[in-house]
């Protein structure tokens, strides 16, 4: 991994990104570069009323994660790779099921100027889980913005977020199953996976851990 310039870690809502691309930059002693959804002003109102407030949410999310990944730090003596907990792509999984068509044409007009300057990961991870269980995830954490999201909703967006993994290729991806692995409280399910991450990856790669270690 201390070969990789950039590194992401992807999932829905709930799937454990922020707490792997923790685990891996802590790993590696890379920089650390997150997003911060609690800072959206319209967020807690969009989870209330998806359709009234989804454009704002969505211009709100596109414009801070350009500004992140806009001044794109290079890596140094300290830090030789980057570990995100986004790609800028994933926010036009979530334009795809809020934005109606309207705000969606004027949402692709703003993306075509800005995607070319945003940088791609040298690999992508992909934490792959169930509906049912990022909601679990959901409800453990408990915070205030997120206790009204339904599962309906995250059932759409699982579903478009595979869709979307399905087909790319923009960089390496390394797809996780991530419903049958505790890498935050198991020491040696952690360790498995950090190894399993360290692995070379050429176009896609799946990992399935055993579900007997859980």
């Amino acid at each position: 991994m201390t070969k990789l310039k950039y590194l992401a870690v992807e999932g829905v809502i709930g799937a454990g990104k922020t707490s792997l691309a923790d685990i891996i930059a802590e790993e590696i002693k890379g920089m650390l570069i997150l997003e911060k959804p609690e800072d959206n002003p319209f967020l807690q109102d969009f989870y209330n009323d998806r359709k009234r407030f989804a454009f704002q949410t969505q211009l709100y999310f596109l414009l801070s994660r350009f500004r992140q990944l806009e001044m794109f730090p290079q890596p140094d003596l300290f830090h030789k790779t980057i570990v995100s907990d986004y790609i800028f792509a994933k926010d036009r999984i979530f334009a795809s099921i809020n934005l109606d068509e309207r705000e969606m044409r004027l949402y692709d007009k703003i993306v075509a100027i800005l995607e070319p300057i945003v940088p791609l990961p040298d690999l992508v991870i992909y934490l792959q889980s169930t509906p049912e269980r990022v909601m679990h995830n959901i409800r453990i954490r408990d915070r205030k913005y997120e206790r009204e999201l339904k599962l309906d909703y995250l059932m759409e967006l699982n579903e478009a977020y595979n869709r979307y993994f399905w087909d790319y290729n923009a960089s390496p991806l390394l797809v996780i199953n991530a419903d049958h692995i505790d890498f935050v409280n198991n020491k040696q399910r952690r360790r498995e996976l950090l190894n399993e991450i360290k692995k070379p990856v050429q176009g896609t790669r799946y990992y399935n851990p055993s579900v007997s270690l859980l």
